[in-house]
């Protein structure tokens, strides 16, 4: 007997399901709205290091990219981030060296680049801060073209455009 119409198997060449939760990052929603209300109020009352590399950061050449102040990547609230760059920059302060630590490298594992700048550093100097900032821009831009470069291509359907012709000798 001839079957016409078969449910297959998911197999193991198929893609694994979107996480619905904290836009795929497996957090709550009430996690990640109260996240997000926190960083808000950090936007509205930001520490005078912050402020002050903000303000640098304006005057800079940052070839068209901008930083979003207090952004909420993951379930950690970074004091500035670069989305298009995968760039985050973390003034430091008193934090704990684990707590730091384990953030940066779980930001890593999702491919964002963690730049740290002492808060005492950017508030005597806000100029050469956004200098290093900027330095560190272009090198992390380098460095995801490079990885743009050598990602192998994308399986595609060959072109129709030199069918019928022969090849020039």
């Amino acid at each position: 007997m001839k079957k016409t119409l078969t449910l297959r198997e998911p197999g193991a060449d198929e893609a694994p399901a979107i996480k619905k939760k904290g836009r795929g990052w497996e957090i709550s929603e009430k996690r990640l709205d109260a996240l997000h209300q926190r960083a808000r109020e950090m936007r509205r009352n930001p520490s005078p290091a912050s402020e002050a590399l903000a303000a640098a950061l304006t005057e800079v050449e940052t070839g068209g990219y901008s930083f979003k102040r207090q952004d909420v990547i993951g379930s950690a609230i970074v004091d500035f981030a670069c989305k298009p760059l995968m760039l985050v920059i973390e003034l430091d302060g008193d934090e704990d060296a684990s707590f730091t630590a384990d953030r940066t490298r779980s930001l890593a594992e999702v491919g964002y680049r963690v730049e740290r700048l002492s808060a005492a550093a950017v508030l005597a100097d806000p100029a050469a801060a956004a200098a290093q900032v900027s330095a560190v821009m272009r090198e992390r831009w380098h460095e995801r073209r490079a990885a743009r470069a050598t990602r192998p291509a994308q399986n595609r359907a060959p072109s129709n455009r030199n069918l019928g012709r022969r090849p020039q000798d």
